[in-house]
């Protein structure tokens, strides 16, 4: 199938961007990357909207330090997340998720800011976000916003960015001294969706457990996250169990698939306190 679209403009600026979008009374959308959305258009799952190209706007990339946490812009690409250095030295677990998604072309192509706003439930990116307690910054046309990455994802493919409304940037809190952050997954192929997928971030406040692929949007696992904190890994895979309601389609089994979360925590534990996954 071929894309049907109402119309394309580049943005020279996000206020610009902003313009365009409510000038299209609700049928405007937003293009960064294009990974997922023009995949989107192709199978006319999208249509007939004005495509808002705000893939050229420099001031929506780059990764600042500011303190106590990392400020990443929406249109930092993917590639570029996994070699950045401050991303490297302080947001490790981004840059480690990068080695999973997709293919090369992919990576190369798509933002990180593309990934969260899309916001599907078998993505490594909006995981990652919610267990580093990542804050998502939004604009539009009332102003700005700031978003708790818990707040955030609402369910598949949504968000709560409204309309006329574009994510600007993602800020991370920078990893503590001795902080462990990994991200475990398992897939058929290499590049292909996770059957499952854990994020485990482990601080001196505590831990975060965050999974992907098991169920309509990343799921943040309070009671896994509690009996880790315990010093229960048992309690933990067993609270994992219990929070989980995964799908079952023709890749695997809700059975599979939770059977899944609990070796992946258990490989994640073990790699935070240096043993073998």
């Amino acid at each position: 199938m071929k894309a049907s679209v109402g119309g394309y403009a580049r943005a020279s600026s996000l206020d610009h961007a902003l313009q365009l979008l409510a000038s299209a009374e609700g049928a405007g959308r937003v293009l960064a990357g294009g990974q997922s959305l023009v995949a989107a258009m192709n199978m006319r799952l999208s249509t007939g909207d004005l495509l808002v190209d705000i893939s050229r706007l420099s001031e929506l990339s780059g990764v600042s330090d500011e303190g106590d946490t990392l400020r990443i812009g929406a249109l930092k690409r993917h590639a570029d997340v996994g070699r950045d250095a401050l991303v490297c030295a302080h947001a490790p677990l981004l840059a480690e998720a990068v080695h999973y998604i997709a293919h090369a072309a992919i990576r190369n192509r798509g933002t990180i800011g593309g990934a969260c706003a899309h916001a599907d439930p078998a993505a490594e990116f909006p995981a990652c976000v919610l267990a580093l307690g990542a804050t998502m910054h939004v604009a539009g046309p009332h102003g700005s916003r700031a978003i708790p990455a818990e707040d955030f994802f609402e369910d598949v493919f949504a968000t709560a960015i409204e309309e006329g409304e574009i994510l600007t940037a993602i800020t991370v809190p920078k990893a503590g001294s001795g902080e462990a952050q990994v991200i475990e997954e398992v897939a058929r192929r290499s590049g292909d969706y996770a059957l499952a997928g854990l994020c485990l971030v482990k601080r001196d406040a505590g831990h975060r457990v965050s999974l992907f692929s098991v169920g309509p949007k990343p799921i943040l696992a309070t009671g896994a996250m509690a009996a880790l904190d315990a010093g229960d890994l048992d309690g933990a895979v067993a609270a994992l169990a219990g929070e989980l309601d995964p799908p079952s389609d023709t890749q695997a089994s809700a059975a599979y698939r939770r059977h899944l979360a609990g070796v992946l925590l258990r490989r994640a534990v073990a790699r935070t306190e240096g043993g073998k996954a």
